[in-house]
């Protein structure tokens, strides 16, 4: 069965509710008006059971099949929150919150479950149960782990869990998942330099902290090249440089670096922040300054089950008649991971075309994927939980 004609048929309304929530965006553990329309639609198409206020601001939605809850039971997720990039789309529907922005295509995702939903609580033609998961504070505020801890898998006895993100630069509506690690460890580091404020002209009599800042973002450099096995897969990126000046002519007191790792293995992980601490430490204290560095841990890194990524593959397969499965592990994260330890399931991607790519103030999700992601969450509730 390919992408099917009811969602075609759907787009325009599944797409409204995606430009809505775009409209909208709110970031982590903030979507309160996403989660009133999520549950809206659910309380609308007729669900048996929708839970609010969910691990903070998430929202459950249950589908019983023809035969009830007797059978399998089996969870889909989706992301709701923004994130905090100001839009430069200038589309109709482009956000109305200054600094934020839907640009990682949540609002797809959520809208692509809803849609499924819908046509689930028409139809009901599985045996068993659906829980829908939509997921608060996916980029970086824990929502996946929040959600477990309220009981999500155990309240209702999730067997098997799946998830699914569009992809820009894979062309639209074609699918990649592979067995084993898909995305990485993100992990966070903060670095407090201090040293002697004074004046710009005067340099001598201070401990310049915008210099030994920037000697230590050169240093990390050398973790990845130098220190760490070329096999192991490994980013070490400084992506934050901030002090308190607000003029031309002040040396500040101290300055901050904000920066991401990924990696896989948590060997690596560990020598990775063993190394930043060595290198940030040393490097400050040959300048006569001092470094304090704080880590952050992110979620693992997402490992998909083999038996049922080759079942999302295989319906993946016969939405779209594309199902890569010779996809190269990339170095974003996701918590979806969180979920993936819980429980056996699957995390795919969905094509998003030759789009702007995701966390970009210019990206715009492919409404034109809907019905295959709808599709995809549709058939696999069909074909784990078939009827007699």
């Amino acid at each position: 069965m390919p992408v099917l004609n009811r969602f075609a048929e759907m787009l325009p309304e599944i797409s409204a509710w995606r430009r809505d929530i775009h409209a909208h965006p709110e970031l982590r553990f903030e979507e309160h008006r996403t989660a009133a329309f999520v549950a809206a639609k659910l309380e609308e198409f007729g669900c048996d059971e929708i839970i609010t206020g969910f691990g903070g601001t998430g929202v459950v939605g249950v589908i019983n099949g023809k035969t009830g809850s007797t059978g399998k039971t089996i969870g889909f997720r989706a992301d709701m929150d923004a994130l905090p990039i100001q839009e430069a789309t200038g589309l109709p529907h482009a956000s109305t919150i200054p600094g934020k922005m839907h640009a990682c295509g949540h609002d797809g995702h959520t809208s692509m479950l809803l849609g499924a939903a819908k046509y689930l609580a028409e139809t009901r033609n599985f045996d068993g149960r659906v829980v829908l998961a939509f997921q608060p504070a996916e980029e970086g505020g824990g929502g996946a782990r929040a959600m477990i801890e309220a009981g999500l898998m155990d309240r209702w006895a999730i067997e098997e869990v799946y998830g699914m993100h569009n992809m820009p630069g894979i062309a639209p509506a074609d699918f990649a998942v592979r067995t084993g690690p898909q995305m990485a460890s993100p992990d966070k580091f903060e670095i407090t330099v201090r040293g002697t404020g004074g004046h710009g002209a005067m340099p001598h009599k201070g401990v310049d902290t915008t210099l030994v800042a920037a000697q230590i973002v050169v240093a990390l450099q050398s973790i990845v090249s130098r220190n760490i096995d070329p096999m192991d897969k490994v980013v070490v990126s400084v992506c934050g440089f901030r002090t308190d000046t607000a003029t031309y002519n002040v040396i500040p007191d101290s300055a901050k670096l904000l920066g991401t790792v990924r990696t896989f293995d948590p060997k690596v992980q560990q020598e990775v922040r063993e190394r930043i601490d060595a290198l940030a430490t040393a490097t400050a204290l040959g300048y006569g300054a001092v470094a304090d560095v704080v880590h952050i841990s992110g979620p693992p890194p997402l490992l998909n089950h083999a038996r049922e990524a080759d079942m999302a593959a295989e319906v993946a397969q016969t939405v779209s008649g594309v199902a890569h499965r010779d996809l190269d592990p990339i170095m974003a994260g996701e918590d979806f991971s969180e979920m993936l330890l819980e429980r056996p399931g699957a995390y795919l991607f969905i094509g998003n075309g030759d789009s702007t790519d995701l966390h970009n103030p210019s990206y715009e999700f492919n409404d034109e994927i809907i019905p295959a992601g709808c599709s995809w969450f549709v058939q696999m509730a069909e074909r784990l939980m078939p009827l007699a």
